[in-house]
């Protein structure tokens, strides 16, 4: 029973970096119906730059300075890769926009490895690593949750209070209504790249100091990300969210329990399987029909 309780809550820490992707993928998913397959290299390019803020040969920030620093920092880049690369392809065949996310996981990966070489770094964490609660769970586990449930409550009452939230979602939604009470459609598009970027930024340095930081730390980690957001719906943030804590838990359980840890990754993609034989949408996704 004490493994059981202890895998859950271990789950749930995973969980909540899975969690973080998900949203940023459906945010991206709703702006453009498609994956951004080079999610995960963005958010660990931003970790990347947290690292080189923090380091005693890079600038020697203190983490949390330089953790706000790289979500504005990788905010304004995601904003910018919007506008630059795939606004002007807006009406490309789907084909092209998926070339071009391959094109930047690429740039990102190696990028990374040309500045920052491909040698694992130690990531700092603010929490430490103290066993709490009986060892159940590590301050740093303990630490991701909190950060991003707070994240997650700060993003829905951006998205539910705030004009330029309501705009932002509108113009996910029905662009051209968006576009006939004055909403600026493009430089919204813009904002939900960049808070997607933001958002997986936060994944990236709070995972971090679990995996080590190396260019491929994330490919894993965005799988999951991507069964998070299938499983809870591509359609709805907070179905990706929840589908994230899902997978995490699941994730411990079937790695724990049933098919070994050399499997876990293999999880993700029966979910992904299975969610969309069942149930297309997702958990809570609304089906969208459209007239042809």
């Amino acid at each position: 029973m004490d493994l059981f309780i202890e895998q859950t809550v271990s789950g749930l820490a995973s969980g909540a970096i899975y969690a973080c992707l998900a949203l940023a993928v459906v945010m991206i998913y709703q702006a453009i119906d498609h994956f951004n397959f080079a999610q995960g290299e963005m958010a660990m390019f931003s970790t990347y730059i947290a690292w080189y803020l923090m380091d005693d040969a890079g600038l020697g920030l203190p983490f949390w300075i330089a953790f706000v620093v790289c979500i504005i920092v990788s905010f304004i880049g995601g904003a910018a890769i919007e506008r630059i690369v795939f606004a002007p392809i807006s009406d490309a065949p789907v084909l092209s926009h998926i070339i071009v996310f391959i094109a930047l996981f690429s740039m990102f990966n190696s990028l990374a490895g040309f500045l920052f070489d491909f040698t694992p770094k130690q990531f700092e964490t603010p929490f430490g690593h103290t066993p709490l609660i009986d060892g159940v769970i590590s301050a740093h586990r303990a630490g991701m949750v909190v950060v991003t449930l707070i994240m997650l409550a700060m993003i829905y009452a951006f998205f539910r209070y705030t004009p330029i939230g309501l705009a932002m979602r509108a113009a996910a939604a029905a662009p051209e209504s968006a576009r006939l009470v004055g909403i600026r459609v493009g430089f919204m598009l813009a904002l939900g790249w960049g808070l997607a970027a933001a958002v997986g930024s936060v994944a990236g340095m709070l995972i971090a100091p679990i995996t080590f930081l190396t260019p491929d730390m994330m490919l894993g980690t965005l799988l999951y990300g991507f069964a998070g957001a299938v499983v809870g719906g591509l359609t709805s943030p907070l179905g990706a969210v929840i589908g994230g804590f899902l997978v995490g838990i699941l994730e411990n359980w079937m790695g724990t329990f049933i098919v070994g840890s050399q499997l876990k990754l293999t999880v993700a993609l029966v979910l992904i399987i299975v969610v969309l034989l069942v149930k297309p949408a997702g958990l809570l996704g609304r089906v969208v029909v459209k007239r042809v």
